[in-house]
């Protein structure tokens, strides 16, 4: 049995997902000590939790220690059942984090699978859900498998009440892919979302986005949402290339003006388009799970955060390969699998 401590490196809950996926994928169990120890509330969350039942029921696992505050955990994994699946978080925490959970199973499952969720859709420090559709599923085709991926309605903090759902159709074998180069732009956008709040938000954040990146008005888009049971603002930053499509996002704060999040967001994405490497730090985290289930690949990224690199720890804990992380003469990095 692997033993996990979750407090080393970065000490959140990617720990925890990442052992949980390659514990199904490799069949090992897995003991976890000190989960999420790092954080000002240590221990399984709701969102953690419903990830850790989410893998019990994909992978008949024997499971102990799954239960709210936990910061020990066995998870002793049987054999990954493809089905239609329902997990419901309870909260606003993000229900996208429990499909990166379980998504590395099903896409080496024996069947497809459809996975309906409901939690947070639109969270801070979590994938929001058009960074996975646009940014990482289109490249994980690549790799093999096909995601297709449903909005039904959103969920924002604190609120929460999101549902989204997952068809998921397995690939036979993962392939290694290369991004190196990002290839030439085709397309920006600059998305704010408005549920139950005053539609001048959003213009408020896609003029000052606007301005700031100098990108002009038909770039710009509003979405207003009636679906959400809460209020909740996002603006989503967009690049797509021929090879890579990035997104930042920035989330409304009441304690926060509608300029600073747009300043803040464009900021980010500024320092993206100052560089050139194709991959941002956040889709880095995303794209390593896979490449080293396929056994290799290699990208180019701007780089390395502490949660990468505790992530790359992680996975080396399950799978015997290497994960070599170069730096580049122009500043980025490229982390070469396999």
């Amino acid at each position: 049995m692997i033993e996990i401590d979750g407090s080393r490196g970065e000490g959140g809950g990617q720990i925890l997902r990442t052992s949980l996926a390659l514990s199904m994928v490799t069949g090992q169990p897995v003991r976890f000590v000190n989960i999420r120890a790092a954080r000002s509330r240590p221990g399984l969350l709701r969102q953690h939790l419903t990830a850790v039942k989410a893998a019990g029921a994909i992978s008949g696992a024997k499971v102990d220690g799954d239960r709210l505050g936990s910061m020990t955990l066995t998870f002793e994994p049987s054999k990954i059942e493809a089905g239609d699946y329902h997990f419901a978080i309870g909260s606003a925490g993000s229900c996208l984090l429990v499909l990166q959970t379980i998504l590395p199973a099903l896409m080496i499952a024996d069947g497809p699978s459809r996975v309906e969720l409901e939690g947070g859709t639109h969270n801070p420090f979590a994938p929001p859900f058009e960074f996975l559709e646009l940014s990482f599923l289109p490249l994980l085709k690549e790799i093999g498998p096909e995601v297709r991926l449903t909005l039904d309605r959103p969920g924002f903090y604190p609120a929460g009440g999101g549902r989204c759902s997952a068809a998921i159709t397995p690939a036979e074998k993962l392939q290694p892919i290369e991004l190196i180069q990002r290839g030439k732009l085709l397309n920006r956008e600059a998305l704010a979302i408005v549920s139950r709040l005053p539609a001048k938000i959003a213009a408020r954040e896609l003029e000052t986005a606007a301005r700031t990146l100098g990108w002009p008005k038909s770039t710009l888009k509003v979405e207003q949402v009636t679906t959400s049971p809460g209020p909740g603002n996002a603006l989503l930053l967009s690049v797509s290339y021929e090879n890579v499509t990035e997104v930042v996002t920035g989330f409304g704060d009441v304690k926060v003006s509608a300029e600073r999040v747009a300043k803040r967001a464009a900021g980010e994405l500024k320092k993206y388009l100052n560089g050139t490497a194709p991959v941002g730090s956040h889709l880095a985290d995303q794209l390593l799970l896979p490449l080293a289930m396929a056994d290799g690949g290699q990208f180019r990224c701007q780089q390395t955060t502490q949660h990468t690199l505790t992530n790359i720890e992680t996975i080396k804990m399950f799978l015997d390969l290497e994960i070599d992380v170069q730096p580049q003469d122009d500043e980025s990095v490229l982390i070469r699998i396999g």
